[in-house]
């Protein structure tokens, strides 16, 4: 992959975490009082950290940890989501559109990881490849 098609995938998915973030605040602002500040902050939370994540991972050499952090944040939402549409605190409409948002973002975080992966065991190889005399 060359060097511009990755920045675009790093920006294209830290851009739709952002958006499904942007999305969902105001609709967990929207909770019922009983759980706006139990589940609603919770989902809070991990929609922020993960995007946290994703915006350090594409600013550092290390990236493999905030990725594999944001994929379990992603985890995480995708639970939380269930909960509160199990809960009826988001009708079925608003928990495809949530589901879906995420099964992009995870697909993409997934790719990064493994081309990161892929990048970490070429750099192995690398290292331990002999030198000429």
């Amino acid at each position: 992959m060359r060097q511009s098609e990755r920045v675009r995938q790093e920006i294209g998915v830290v851009t739709k975490m952002y958006d499904f973030s942007l999305w969902l605040l105001p609709h967990t602002a929207q909770f019922a009082r009983a759980h706006r500040f139990t589940l609603g902050t919770r989902l809070e939370e991990a929609a922020l950290e993960a995007l946290e994540s994703l915006v350090e991972a594409g600013y550092t050499r290390e990236k493999r940890d905030l990725l594999e952090t944001a994929n379990r944040r992603l985890e995480r939402i995708r639970y939380l989501l269930r909960l509160a549409k199990d809960l009826k605190l988001l009708n079925l409409g608003q928990y495809e559109f949530a589901a879906r948002a995420l099964v992009e973002i995870g697909s993409e975080v997934g790719g990064w990881l493994k081309q990161q992966k892929s990048a970490a065991g070429k750099s192995v190889i690398d290292a331990d490849a002999e030198v000429p005399a």
